[in-house]
């Protein structure tokens, strides 16, 4: 199963955060799959950048988000666009 999530990248106490789709079951920094976006929360507001088109894409493929990936997109994405964050429609 795949996951969007966050990888964390900087310094100790400069956390920066690549939002990443990997295999659900690897560790959180081992390799990714692609690279969706970032999130930087030490700057205020925080900055977040996430390629919008491509996380729709790998939720309608059943890749499943982080509870932290889906507050961030909730809280980020959707003033623009609410389906983001929706999970796929199971088949009925």
């Amino acid at each position: 199963m795949l996951a969007i999530r966050l990888q964390r990248t900087g310094s100790a106490k400069r956390p920066y955060y690549r939002v990443v789709l990997m295999e659900a079951r690897s560790a959180r920094d081992s390799r990714f799959i692609e690279n969706l976006g970032t999130y930087y929360p030490r700057s205020r507001p925080a900055t977040v950048e996430i390629d919008k088109a491509r996380v729709e894409h790998w939720l309608r493929q059943g890749a499943r988000p982080s509870d932290t990936v889906r507050t961030l997109l909730q809280r980020h994405l959707t003033r623009d666009r609410g389906a983001v964050v929706e999970a796929p429609a199971a088949a009925e």
